[in-house]
C-alpha cells in the first residue's frame, strides 16, 4: 500500500514535470540561454573547440577518418545551405534595392562610387603586399633542401595540376571575354552555378532598372513579390545562424586533421608572417576609415561584423558568407537595402582585396627564391596592374587565389617550367592563408558598403531582427 501510494505520488510529480517541460517550453529555454550569449562569442567558441578536437583526434589512427565521416557533413551542410539561398537573395535584394531608388540616376551614382572605392582599396592592399614582402625578405630564409622538399611534396599534387589548367584556360581568353561572360544567356543556368554570380547580377540590374522603367503602378506587384522573397530569405539567414556554432567546430575539425606537414609549415613561417601582417594592417586600415570617414567606433564595427568574419574564416569563401554579411550589413550596421543589395554581391566578386595582397606577397616570394633576376621595379608594376585586373571576376570559392597567382606570374614571365614548383611552395600554407584573406575580402566589402553609404546618407538605425520575432504567433 505504501508502495503504492509512492508510486502515485512520484508519476504525479513526474506528469506536472513533462506537462512543464514541453518540446515548446525546452525550446524556449535553449533559445533564452542562447540569446544571452552573442552570437560571434558562440562561433568563437565553436572555433576553438573544434581545433581541440581536430588536434586530439590527430592523435589516434582512427581520428582523421572519424571526423570525415561523422563531423565534416555538419560543416559540408552548413555551407551548402549558405550557398542555396545566396542567388535568391543576391536577386531578390538588388532588385527591390535598385527599384526603390526612384531614379536611374541615383544607381548610377552608386554604381561609379562602389567601383572607384573598390579599385582604390584593392591597390591599396596590392601596394601593401608589394612593400612588405620587399622589406622583409621572406624568400631569402628558404633553403634549398627545403625547396627541393617541398617539390618532392607537392609539385604532383592534382590540385596544383587542376589550378595551372584552369589558369591557362582563363588566359586563353579574348580581351573582352570577361564582359562577355558577364552577360547571361539563360537566367535558370545563371541562377543554377554560384560561380555565375555575375551573370545574376546583371539579370538583376537589368531587371531592376526595367521595374523603374514601367511605373510605379505596373512595377508594384513584382516589387512586392521581390519585397516577401527577401524578407523569406533573410529569415532563412537566420535560422541558418543558428547552427552556426556546430557548423565551425566541423569546418575547423576538420582543417586541422587534414593539415600539411608541420615541419614544411614552420619553413613557410616568415611568409606567411608577411602575409599575416599585411592582412592585419588591412584590418588597420578599414579601421581608420570607419572612424575618420563614417564616424563610427571601429570596435562596434568589427563587434557586428564579426559573425560574418569568422564564418569567412571557417568556410573560405565569400559567396557562401555574402548571405550573412549582407544581413550583419543591413540588420546590424544600418546600411540601407539599396546601397547594401548592390555594394556587397559585387564586391564578393570584383573586390578582393586580402587575396590582392596575398597574390603580391606570394608573387615576390616565389621570385625571391626561384628567380631572384625577376625582381626589377617594372616586373613589380605589372603585378599591381594584373593583380588589380585578375581579381575582378575571380571567383568566390576557396582556392580562386591561386589561380590568381598564376595569372600574376605568368604575365611578368616567369619561367613556365618553374610555375609548378613555385606553387607547391606555398600550396602547404595556402588554405590557413586563404581562409585569413577572406576574412580580409568580407571585411572590405563591409567598410565599403558603410562608405558608399555614409557618401549617399543612407545610414539608418540599425534594427537587428530574430529568428523568432514572429514564432509566437504561430508556434
Amino acid at each position: 500500500m505504501q508502495y503504492t501510494i509512492l508510486y502515485t505520488s512520484f508519476n504525479n510529480f513526474y506528469s506536472k514535470i513533462y506537462q512543464k517541460l514541453t518540446f515548446v517550453n525546452i525550446t524556449s529555454i535553449i533559445v533564452l540561454f542562447m540569446k544571452k550569449i552573442a552570437l560571434h562569442w558562440q562561433i568563437m567558441t565553436g572555433m576553438i573547440l573544434g581545433i581541440l578536437f581536430g588536434v586530439l583526434m590527430s592523435s589516434f589512427s582512427w581520428g582523421t577518418d572519424f571526423i570525415k565521416d561523422w563531423v565534416e557533413p555538419f560543416g559540408v551542410i552548413f555551407v551548402k545551405l549558405l550557398k542555396l539561398i545566396a542567388v535568391p537573395l543576391i536577386l531578390a535584394s538588388l532588385i527591390k534595392g535598385i527599384s526603390d531608388l526612384k531614379e536611374i540616376s541615383k544607381f548610377r551614382n552608386m554604381g561609379l562610387r562602389t567601383l572607384l572605392i573598390y579599385i582604390i582599396t584593392t591597390v591599396i592592399a596590392i601596394s601593401l603586399g608589394l612593400s612588405l614582402v620587399n622589406i622583409f625578405k621572406p624568400g631569402n630564409g628558404i633553403t634549398q633542401e627545403t625547396v627541393v622538399k617541398l617539390r618532392d611534396t607537392y609539385a604532383q599534387n592534382t590540385q596544383i595540376n587542376s589550378k595551372l589548367q584552369e589558369a591557362q584556360t582563363q588566359k586563353q581568353a579574348r580581351p573582352l571575354q570577361f564582359i562577355v561572360d558577364m552577360v547571361p544567356e539563360n537566367a535558370i543556368k545563371s541562377m543554377s552555378e554560384n560561380r555565375l554570380m555575375l551573370q545574376v547580377i546583371f539579370l538583376a540590374i537589368f531587371m531592376g532598372i526595367s521595374l523603374l522603367l514601367i511605373g510605379e503602378k505596373a512595377a508594384k506587384p513584382l516589387k512586392s513579390f521581390f519585397d516577401s522573397l527577401n524578407e523569406v530569405i533573410l529569415k532563412m539567414v537566420d535560422l541558418i545562424m543558428l547552427t552556426a556554432p556546430i557548423a565551425v567546430f566541423a569546418l575547423l575539425a576538420t582543417v586541422v586533421v587534414t593539415a600539411d606537414d608541420s615541419d614544411i609549415l614552420l619553413a613557410l613561417l616568415r611568409y606567411a608572417g608577411v602575409v599575416v601582417l599585411g592582412l592585419f594592417l588591412m584590418i588597420i586600415l578599414y579601421s581608420l576609415f570607419v572612424l575618420l570617414i563614417v564616424k563610427k567606433n571601429p570596435i562596434w564595427f568589427l563587434k557586428e561584423i564579426a559573425p560574418a568574419q569568422l564564418l569567412a574564416f571557417s568556410t573560405s569563401s565569400s559567396a557562401a558568407t555574402l548571405p550573412v554579411t549582407m544581413e550583419r550589413v543591413e540588420e546590424h550596421l544600418g546600411v540601407d537595402k539599396e546601397v547594401s543589395s548592390f555594394v556587397l554581391p559585387v564586391g564578393a566578386t570584383i573586390n578582393m582585396d586580402g587575396t590582392s595582397l596575398y597574390q603580391a606577397v606570394a608573387a615576390v616570394f616565389i621570385m625571391q627564391v626561384l628567380w631572384p633576376e625577376g625582381l626589377i621595379f617594372s616586373n613589380q608594376l605589372t603585378i599591381v596592374l594584373t593583380a588589380l585586373l585578375a581579381s575582378i571576376g575571380s571567383a568566390a570559392v576557396p582556392g580562386a587565389g591561386m589561380v590568381m597567382l598564376i595569372i600574376v606570374l605568368d604575365a611578368i614571365g616567369f619561367p613556365s617550367d618553374l610555375l609548378a614548383i613555385g606553387l607547391a611552395l606555398i600550396f602547404a600554407v595556402d588554405r590557413p592563408l586563404d581562409m585569413l584573406r577572406t576574412t580580409i575580402n568580407v571585411t572590405g566589402d563591409a567598410t565599403v558598403s558603410l562608405l558608399v553609404a555614409k557618401s549617399l546618407d543612407k545610414i539608418h538605425k540599425p534594427k537587428p531582427k530574430e529568428w523568432d520575432d514572429y514564432y509566437e504567433e504561430v508556434k
